[in-house]
């Protein structure tokens, strides 16, 4: 049940998950359980790198028997439970996870910047999936490139104008979209059912649009 203690089973379930890389949230519905129940139990024993099912159970049957209340991990702090929420998050919005990473570690550097061989070597993956990550945040507006002329080497830099240059994005490729949608419409003629069902979604989508785009410069201005 979703408010009970996790079998042992579930534990092997939540191991194969992350082997397979699947989000928390995902474990955590695929065992109808809530997604703070596996991130604790993740946090709590090894983390997802380190996770064994078999030592998970063990370790939940002693402190039972102690009768003692869990405390996290010494080298797992509260924050850092909170920055693994902060990924699930942003891999349930629809953010491919080495690329949340990424974005992650980025947004809580000291001063927003790294280079792909420090992201390489904080984050333990591969250049090509640093390449892979940094270009989907750059085409989306999270980040900027830099170049460092003396060591000619590209920096990559998350700031304060970070998520409205990422809002911008976004609702510029939805306006594209409202206004190739309205041009199918004209195509099919106005008159036509088809062609009234594809307008009315191009104007709801492009007056949507404008007003996020007006409301972001608005509170940028503000905010500065």
């Amino acid at each position: 049940m979703p408010g009970g203690r996790l079998t042992q089973r579930e534990r092997e379930h939540i191991a194969s998950g992350l082997a397979a890389k699947l989000s928390y949230g995902e474990i955590a519905r695929r065992l109808n359980r809530p997604t703070s129940t596996i991130t604790r139990e993740i946090a709590r024993n090894g983390g997802p790198a380190d996770y064994r099912p078999q030592q998970a159970h063990q370790a939940t049957i002693q402190r039972a028997r102690r009768g003692t209340r869990t405390a996290p991990r010494a080298d797992t702090p509260p924050e850092g439970l909170m920055e693994e929420d902060l990924l699930e998050r942003a891999v349930r919005a629809g953010m491919p996870r080495i690329t949340a990473r990424v974005h992650r570690d980025l947004l809580l550097s000291e001063d927003g910047r790294r280079t792909a061989a420090e992201l390489t070597r904080r984050l333990n993956v591969s250049p090509a999936s640093v390449s892979v990550a940094v270009n989907f945040l750059l085409r989306q507006g999270f980040v900027r490139r830099e170049r460092d002329p003396r060591r000619r080497r590209d920096i990559y830099v998350i700031d304060d104008d970070a998520w409205y240059h990422a809002i911008m994005t976004s609702e510029r490729q939805t306006l594209q979209t409202a206004r190739a949608t309205m041009a199918v419409a004209e195509t099919y003629g106005l008159d036509s059912s088809v062609g009234q069902r594809l307008a009315k979604t191009a104007a709801y989508l492009e007056h949507v649009s404008l007003d996020i785009m007006e409301v972001a410069e608005r509170w940028r201005a503000l905010l500065r």
